[in-house]
């Protein structure tokens, strides 16, 4: 499963390390992802990687 949101997906974005020198390495920032059960719109149960912002704002029907 690659790490996207389910719901907003966002995803894995790139850039540049740069030292106090200027020189500049390439890095990867990922998304805090975090595994939940959830609701979908089709009535079904099943587990989803969901941004941390998107369940703290409640994008998402959490299945009990």
């Amino acid at each position: 499963m690659a790490r996207v949101c389910y719901v907003c997906s966002k995803g894995t974005t790139f850039g540049n390390n740069v030292s106090h020198a200027n020189n500049k390495t390439r890095r990867t920032w990922r998304a805090n992802l975090r595994r939940v059960r959830v609701v979908t719109a089709e009535g079904e149960r099943r587990h989803v990687q969901v941004c941390t912002r998107c369940l703290s704002a409640g994008k998402v029907q959490k299945a009990g």
